[in-house]
Formats: structure tokens, C-alpha cells, sequence
């Protein structure tokens, strides 16, 4: 090879190697190039993650800050919440899901001081048998490992009941278990000693009160038997006393000792009902009645107090409203009572007026019942409205001072309304007069007053003739409710304008003031006029020939209605009165009376003495007993406070020998002093019939002689007698 060709090859060598280099450089610049922009973003990141270092070391400082002040603030706080268990009396402690004590109080350790191994650590069920063991709780009567048993199954519960147990010492504590949703359990012990001796003292001051309560009401009781045994010969001799020939002087004098006693009566009556009131012990006794008809039986009641006051009773009763009710009548009549004796007792002139409407509930079968009773007496200032329902409180004044009275009416009459959950108020004037209102929620009787009578179709017009405006107003639409052609006039010379003729019925009031009824009535039979005559008056009274009859005041609708359907058309004459049967020869009713008190005695035959009986007293029970068996009577009347045997026992031995010797049951008639609630059924529990308070009272005897009569007896009284021989 020549030089030529080795100097080529060198030069391509050469330029080969420069391409190679120039690559190798052109490499390595690219790779300076990607090493420079790595390391520039090297740099840049390292910069990054120092920053972020330092941000993070920041927030790791203030962490760390916050850390040690919540920590510093935990611990204030847990000591504050430890620092404030510790202060309380009662004990608090806490146990975990396995029922391992976590921590406590010192009042929860306390009842277990001395002993080492209560504390945090202890389980629930060691600590029950250490507190058995020990003595420190008071078992009472369980054996140890019975309480124990019992705690632990309380323990187990779901929801823990809380538990009262006694420490050796008195003490008392209840305990108070609740768990939390992490298991844990909350254990507090109230210590309710203090209020556990508190109740034993309330139970001890009870059971005194209580007891002092029923030494009242026996005393009450016996003071009411003791009074009203010699009261039943006051009262009972003064009614005899009146039936005798008096002069008038003497007649004032036996008014006065028996108005004197029966306002004795009332004082005991309000004070024993009071004395019920405030104990709890009255009772009501509802049963269906006629409102209507109690209403009038007060009026009626309470007309001899009226005396010589120009003063008239009213009644106002909502013709559409019904008559009958389910309460207690006897308590309705005791509230309306008080309220019309007040109202008559503080009222001279003028009028009562009762005024009795309602208002149905939405399904009609109980009325809300309003009932107020309105004067026009002294009246009432308006300060001492409040004052007058309180407990032995009167209005205090000069007009007043001349008006007797206990105080106990209209308290013992609120409390009664508040009983049948009604409400009593009172509007008045001073010198103008008051009206006292109440309601009452009564349940409608289904039994109600049938359709009232057919009044006679030759009835042209009715002529009221009343001085007293609402009284002749209220009769007037009475009638006219009923579709009769009724007309009210004011004074006679009316009625006479009227001219009463053929069809008319007049009712002529007696209290007209230009005009005496007699006279009034004899004019008008000489000017022609022979229809029904009606003499209105407010007291039993004798009429005069003229009359066709009496209607008493305050008039009820249906008095007036029976009477104007009977009223005897003037065409028709009178038929002549049959002649009375002639007596027939029958024995003599035989009546027994049991009696220890010698006046007693002496006034029950007074008080009899109109009937014709064969009267037997006993002294006692024993001889009450011996008197049956010698000859059984046909009606007995017993005492039931007697010596050797009572009234309860003799009734008993009676009955017993009626029933062994297969004999007629005799009615026995109570007659007692008792008069506190329940002594009625207790004494009828003993075999008797019937019941009768002392004082006794004529009527009451002979409606019961009457009553018992058998057929085999002639009439013991005139009346019966003449009604056999009106039904023969």
C-alpha cells in the first residue's frame, strides 16, 4: 500500500474520529444541558421541602403550645370537677365495663373507712360482700349472701333501678346507677337521710292529726247526741205546748222557746257539716230527684220565716227546661236553703226571686243548671263580697248587728257547690239588694214529668189579678207557654174592667192593696160571675165560701195546670158528697217504743196522742226484746242509745226470733241522736227499717204509724179512715 493510501485512510481515521468527537460533545452538552436543568430543579425543590419544613416545624410548635395548654386546662378542670364531687355529701364513683371501681369520692368511701381494700381497683360485687360482711349496710332481716344476690341482679339489669339501703349507723342513702354508651357505669349515692327522718316526723304528725281529727269528730258526735236527746223534749214539748189553748202572750212565749230551739239545731247542723267538710268526710249521695219540686219545698220551707215582712217568694223556673236531675237532692236543698234564708233573713220588703235555667251539652244528657236567688234587701258592699264565703265571717256593721247567725251558711255552701264541681258568686248593692248565683253540671233523669194535664176546652180566659209584678209576670208566661189565653192586671179596678163572664177563671191574688181578696171575691159573685175563683196566698189560710179554691205561693206551674184542669165548668152543679162508710170493729194498732229518757218518753206519747194506738214503752234494749216475745207489735219504735242493751243489738235478737220462729217481719223505726255521716247506714245494717233524727217531729211519727198500719187494724188516724172508706 502506498503512502497515498495510508495518508487517505489516516485523513477518513481523522475525520472519523472528528465526527465522533463532535457527537461525543454534542452528547455530552445535551447531557450537561439535562444535568444543569435537574439540578436547577433539584435546587428548586430542595428550597420547596425547606420551606415546608419550616411550616411544618411552626405549626408542630404551636401544636405542641396548644397540646400543653389543653392539657394544663384538662388538668384544672379535673381537678375543679374532683375538687367539686369531693365537696358534696353525697357519694359519686365510677365503674368500668367489667365492673371495676375507676375512681370515687371520699363520701362514697366513707360508710367503708378503715377498710384498706375499698378503693379504685375494687370490683362491684367484692365491694357489696365487704359491705355485708363488714356490717356496714343494714340488711334488714336478708341473710348476707341473699342481699348480695339481690344486688348483683340489680347490677345486671339493663336499666339499673334505683335502690334505698340503710348504713349500720341510720343512715340512708339511695343509689343511682346509669351506664354510658362505652360501658362504663355512673354510680351516685343520694344521701336522703334527712328526708327519710323528715317523712318518719310528717307520718308521726299525720297519724296525731288524724288522730286528733277523730277525737273531733267523736266529740261532735257525742255533743250532738248529748244536745239533741234533751232538745227532742224542748222542741217536742214547745210543738205540743202550741196545740193547747194559750193566750196570746203564752203562744209568744212557746214560739219563742221553739224558734229558739230549732235555731239551735241549725247551729249544730252547720257546725258538724263543717266539721265533715273540712275532714274529708261528707259524701254525696246523687240519685234522681225533681229539681223543680226541691225548689218549691224550700220556698214552702222557709215561708213561716217570712212572718209580717211584706215580702214575697218567687220562683222562676225556665218552663223548657226539665224537672228531673241525678244529684244529691238532699245537698241542693241544704245550698238553696242557705242561700233563700239569707236572702229572706236580710230582706223586709220586696221579693226573693229564684231563678232556676240551663244550658245542654252538645249531646243534651247534662245541663250546666244556673240558679240564682236575687233580693231587695240591706245588700252587701262591694269590699266585702270575698269576705262573706269565709269561715265564720259576717259583714260587719251597724244594719246588720240585729241579724243572728253562725257564719258557716255560706262557706259550708261553697264548699258543697265546689263538691259538685260547680262555682258560687254574689253581686250586690248597698241598700238596693244582692243576688247570689251558682251552677251546677247535673246529668238529666231519664224519668221527667209526664205531659202536663188537658186544661178544659170551655176556658175562654184567664184573669191573674197580683199586686207584686214579677210575681203575676212570671205566672202569666207560665200559662201562656202553655197556649192559654192568660191576662195579668195590677190592681182590682183592672179586674173589674175586665169583666170576668162565662169561660173566664180568675186567680186573685190576696196582697192586692186596693182591695181585700174576700171583698173583691163577693163582688164579683154578686156582679154574676160564677167560674173558678182562686185565692193566691202565701200561707194556709180558711177561704171564704166565694173561692173555688186555694193555690199556695210561690205558685208551680203544675199546681196551677191540675188545678185549672179540674176546675168544675159553671154550668155543671155540684154533686152532693157521698155519705161515709161506717167504722167496721177491728183491733187497735199495737206499737212498741223503746225508750231510756224519761222526757223522751213523755213526749213521744204527747206527740202521738191523736192517733188510736195501743202504746207500749220500754226502757231499754233487754226490755224492748221481752216485750216482742210476750206479744209481737205491728210497729216498733227503738232508741238506739240505751243502757244494758242498744237499740243496734236489741234489733238483732228481734230479728233472730222472727227468723227461728218463721214470724212476720216488724217494722222498726230508728230513732237516734246520731246524726254523722254514715251512722244512718251503719244503724239500718243492724236489721232496722227506717230512720228518724231527733228532734222527732209529729208528722214524721204518724206517717210512720200510718205506713205500718196492717189490714186487720182499724185506721189509727181520721184520715186514713176517711180514704178506706173512700175507696170502699
Amino acid at each position: 500500500m502506498g503512502n497515498a493510501e495510508e495518508l487517505a485512510r489516516e485523513r477518513r481515521a481523522r475525520l472519523a474520529a472528528e465526527r465522533l468527537l463532535d457527537l461525543k460533545q454534542a452528547e455530552l452538552h445535551e447531557a450537561n444541558r439535562k444535568l444543569s436543568a435537574h439540578a436547577r430543579d433539584l435546587t428548586e425543590e430542595i428550597i420547596e421541602k425547606r420551606e415546608e419544613t419550616q411550616a411544618l416545624r411552626h405549626q408542630t410548635t404551636e401544636a405542641l403550645t396548644q397540646l400543653e395548654t389543653a392539657r394544663g386546662k384538662i388538668m384544672i378542670a379535673e381537678r375543679r370537677l374532683w375538687t367539686s364531687i369531693e365537696t358534696v355529701q353525697d357519694g359519686f364513683a365510677i365503674f368500668d365495663h367489667s365492673g371495676v371501681m375507676v375512681a370515687a369520692n371520699a363520701a362514697y368511701l366513707a360508710p367503708f373507712d378503715g377498710i384498706d381494700a375499698v378503693g379504685p381497683g375494687v370490683g362491684y360485687e367484692a365491694l357489696l360482700r365487704i359491705a355485708a360482711e363488714e356490717g356496714v349496710i343494714d340488711t334488714e332481716g336478708a341473710s348476707r349472701d341473699d342481699w348480695v344476690e339481690e344486688m348483683l341482679w340489680r347490677w345486671r339489669t339493663p336499666a339499673i333501678p334505683p335502690r334505698t339501703i340503710r348504713f349500720w349507723n341510720g343512715g340512708f342513702a339511695k343509689l343511682v346507677d346509669r351506664r354510658s354508651d362505652d360501658g362504663d357505669t355512673v354510680s351516685l349515692a343520694l344521701n336522703i337521710t334527712a328526708e327519710i327522718r323528715n317523712q318518719a316526723k310528717l307520718k308521726a304528725a299525720r297519724r296525731r292529726a288524724e288522730a286528733a281529727n277523730r277525737a273531733k269528730s267523736a266529740f261532735l258526735a257525742n255533743m250532738s247526741h248529748e244536745i239533741r236527746t234533751p232538745m227532742n223534749g224542748v222542741v217536742g214539748m214547745a210543738q205540743l205546748l202550741a196545740e193547747t189553748g194559750l193566750t196570746e202572750e203564752q203562744s209568744l212565749y212557746v214560739e219563742t222557746i221553739r224558734s229558739s230551739g230549732e235555731s239551735l239545731l241549725v247551729l249544730i247542723n252547720d257546725v258538724l257539716d263543717y266539721s265533715k267538710i273540712e275532714a274529708d268526710k261528707l259524701e254525696l249521695h246523687p240519685e234522681a230527684f225533681d229539681l223543680e219540686q226541691a225548689v218549691y219545698e224550700v220556698t214552702r220551707l222557709l215561708r213561716p220565716s217570712v212572718g209580717t215582712k211584706k215580702l214575697e217568694l218567687l220562683v222562676d223556673y225556665d218552663i223548657f227546661m226539665p224537672a228531673c236531675y241525678v244529684g244529691d237532692p238532699g245537698r241542693v236543698r241544704q245550698i238553696l236553703t242557705n242561700l233563700v234564708g239569707n236572702a229572706v233573713k236580710f230582706t223586709e220588703e220586696g221579693h226573693v226571686l229564684i231563678r232556676v235555667s240551663s244550658l245542654p251539652d252538645a249531646e243534651g244528657a247534662r245541663h250546666r243548671v244556673h240558679i240564682s236567688v236575687e233580693d231587695t234587701g240591706i245588700g252587701i258592699g262591694s269590699g266585702q263580697i270575698d269576705h262573706i264565703f269565709g269561715e265564720f265571717n259576717q259583714v260587719d256593721g251597724e244594719r246588720n248587728r240585729k241579724y243572728e247567725g253562725t257564719g258557716l251558711g255560706l262557706a259550708i255552701t261553697r264548699r258543697l257547690v265546689e263538691m259538685m264541681d260547680g262555682e258560687i258568686w254574689a253581686d250586690s248593692v248597698v241598700g238596693q239588694g244582692s243576688s247570689f248565683g251558682f251552677y251546677l253540671t247535673l246529668e238529666v233523669a231519664e224519668e221527667q214529668w209526664a205531659e202536663p194535664p188537658e186544661i178544659p176546652p170551655w176556658i175562654r180566659r184567664i184573669l191573674i189579678a197580683g199586686a207584686h209584678f214579677p210575681e203575676r209576670d212570671i205566672l202569666r208566661r207560665q200559662l201562656v207557654s202553655q197556649r192559654l189565653p192568660a191576662h195579668a192586671f195590677s190592681n182590682a179596678g183592672d179586674l173589674r174592667d175586665a169583666r170576668p163572664t162565662l169561660g173566664d177563671v180568675v186567680l186573685l191574688d190576696c196582697g192586692l192593696e186596693d182591695a181585700a181578696a174576700d171583698a173583691l171575691g163577693n163582688e164579683l159573685r154578686d156582679g154574676g160571675f160564677d167560674g173558678p175563683l182562686y185565692l193566691l196566698s202565701g200561707a194556709p189560710t180558711n177561704p171564704d165560701g166565694v173561692f173555688t179554691g186555694i193555690l199556695q205561693k210561690p205558685l208551680r206551674r203544675h199546681d196551677v195546670l191540675r188545678a185549672l184542669s179540674t176546675s168544675p165548668e159553671p154550668e155543671t152543679p155540684d154533686l152532693p158528697a157521698p155519705t161515709p162508710l161506717a167504722r167496721t170493729e177491728r183491733r187497735r194498732m199495737r206499737i212498741l217504743a223503746a225508750e231510756d229518757n224519761r222526757t223522751n218518753r213523755l213526749v213521744f206519747s204527747k206527740l202521738v196522742k191523736s192517733a188510736d194506738i195501743e202504746l207500749q214503752f220500754a226502757e231499754n234494749g233487754l226490755e224492748a226484746v221481752n216485750a216482742y216475745e210476750a206479744q209481737p207489735p205491728d210497729l216498733i219504735f227503738m232508741d238506739i242509745s240505751m243502757p244494758e242493751v242498744d237499740g243496734r243489738e236489741a234489733t238483732r235478737r228481734i230479728r233472730a226470733i222472727e227468723r227461728d220462729g218463721r214470724l212476720r217481719r216488724v217494722p222498726i223505726v230508728a230513732m237516734t241522736a246520731h246524726a254523722l255521716t254514715g251512722d244512718r247506714d251503719e244503724i239500718l245494717a243492724a236489721g232496722l227499717d227506717h230512720y228518724l233524727s231527733k228532734p222527732l217531729k209529729k208528722a214524721d211519727l204518724l206517717a210512720h204509724i200510718a205506713d205500718a198500719c196492717p189490714p186487720d187494724c182499724a185506721p189509727p188516724l181520721p184520715e186514713l179512715e176517711e180514704a178506706q172508706a173512700a175507696r170502699a
